[in-house]
């Protein structure tokens, strides 16, 4: 039976793999990405290899020894010193095993067929094949030229497969065992002929052999692809983490620098205007330049006031205590029920302000978002401001309604309209409030219409869809 097992393994192992295999397995590697080129071994692999190989030759030298003392090598021609060089010759090439794959596989076949036929009792070892096994393992995993291994795979399994046919045929090989099945007792025989049942027999462990070696091979192949692929995903999610990361941060700079030209540029306009009037009036009027004195220093405290809660959430991670602030907390932001107050403030400067309310629905205005409140709020900011600065217009109307669209959609709809024209001497401005308004439209996923009015003045509406 050890006989049997030795051209087993050789041989017969070809013929499904030959007849099945080679088809289907060609075409696993472009389902798998056969574009992909495994990266070659590392040094601490190869060194594995080696010491791997080391281990094996010592550990099949002590096994050799054990079989020939039991008597399992009955029969070898070949001296002792043939017998450990032979075991060393499919070894030994194992040691680049993963370096030069296909080439090894070539290589341990050559020698798994010569060493067959010169010391067929060492070719029954169990080291001996497991090296074959593992050069076969190896070219499947490693090999990089896919295509270069499937050939060379089914060249190896084609020659295999006929050595094992020429086994039954040609060789006398199985003569004596067949002699000794015929010459036995008639209880031990199966149902099928003895010729047949080591056929089929041989076939059986032959395919568990060649097709278990590519079996894993390809496990392991596809294992270290799927590594590679998630490696390189991760390295994807983490640049685009970082670069969600440097958005964010330019959002919220955005977003800051909005907030501060609005409050900044409101407030220094007041103050402008009133330390004008002040001057003007300093001699002739004491009790109106107080007046413009405190209208300065209630607009300077309220913007230093503004700015403190603005800022503070640049140390959202922090716990500032009172005295780290001067005792100034964030206050809630500004929304529409502020805008009276903003308007009656304009009007107290000397800007004629006319505000409507109106909604399609009762409560329709309470249903706005905050932050939607706010962009509202930001946006007649911006436009009295403007007109006072900007235009010889002496009074606005700023209108604030809601509606539906056809389709159902709700809005809400924020308009300031004047009758002036541009200020002579005035200049341009930088354009940073109007390029806020529509920075804030488009947060919202709203629309803008700012400019000139077709029978004069200055109109500034924005709509905001109200999900």
């Amino acid at each position: 039976m050890i006989e049997t097992m030795a051209f087993d393994t050789a041989g017969a192992g070809a013929e499904r793999p030959a007849r099945a295999q080679p088809g289907r397995l060609t075409r696993l590697p472009w389902r798998t990405g056969e574009d992909w080129e495994r990266p070659g071994p590392t040094r601490d692999q190869q060194r594995h290899d080696l010491i791997g190989t080391i281990i094996l030759l010592l550990v099949s030298a002590f096994i050799l020894e054990v079989s020939r003392g039991i008597g399992a090598l009955a029969g070898e021609t070949q001296p002792a010193w043939f017998q450990h060089l032979a075991m060393a010759l499919i070894i030994l090439p194992l040691v680049v095993r993963r370096r030069y794959p296909v080439a090894v596989m070539l290589v341990c076949s050559a020698a798994f067929l010569g060493l067959g036929l010169l010391v067929p009792m060492v070719a029954t070892q169990m080291t001996f094949q497991a090296a074959y096994f593992a050069s076969l393992y190896t070219a499947v995993a490693w090999a990089k030229d896919r295509r270069m291994l499937w050939l060379g795979t089914t060249v190896v399994i084609a020659v295999m497969a006929l050595w094992v046919i020429l086994s039954f045929t040609v060789s006398n090989a199985y003569d004596g065992m067949l002699e000794r099945v015929m010459e036995g007792d008639d209880s031990y025989r199966g149902f099928l002929p003895p010729l047949v049942s080591l056929a089929l027999y041989n076939l059986a462990i032959n395919a568990a052999f060649f097709g278990g070696a590519i079996m894993f091979g390809m496990s392991a192949w596809r294992s270290a692809h799927q590594r590679e692929l998630l490696i390189k995903q991760s390295a994807q999610l983490e640049v685009q983490a970082t670069e969600l990361a440097r958005q964010a941060v330019l959002d919220e700079r955005l977003r800051i620098a909005r907030e501060l030209h609005d409050v900044v540029a409101h407030h220094i306009a007041v103050i402008g205007v009133q330390a004008g009037a002040a001057r003007r009036v300093l001699e002739k009027k004491p009790e109106a330049t107080a007046g413009a004195l405190q209208t300065i220093e209630a607009s300077s405290r309220e913007a230093v006031e503004q700015m403190r809660s603005l800022l503070g959430v640049l140390r959202a991670g922090e716990e500032p205590g009172a005295e780290s602030d001067g005792g100034a907390r964030r206050a809630p932001e500004p929304g529409l029920a502020d805008l009276p107050a903003l308007v009656a403030e304009h009007e107290q400067l000397g800007l004629s302000v006319s505000f409507h309310r109106s909604g399609d629905v009762p409560g329709a205005l309470d249903r706005v978002p905050a932050p939607m409140g706010l962009s509202i709020y930001r946006t007649v900011q911006e436009s009295l401001a403007n007109v006072r600065r900007h235009s010889t217009a002496g009074a606005a109307v700023v209108a604030l309604r809601t509606g539906t669209t056809g389709a159902g959609q709700a809005w809400v709809e924020v308009e300031t309209v004047d009758d002036g024209r541009p200020r002579t001497g005035s200049t341009a401005g930088s354009g940073f409030g109007i390029r806020g308004i529509r920075e804030r439209a488009d947060l919202h996923g709203g629309t803008a219409e700012i400019g000139p009015r077709s029978g004069g003045g200055w109109r500034v509406r924005v709509r905001f869809p109200v999900r």
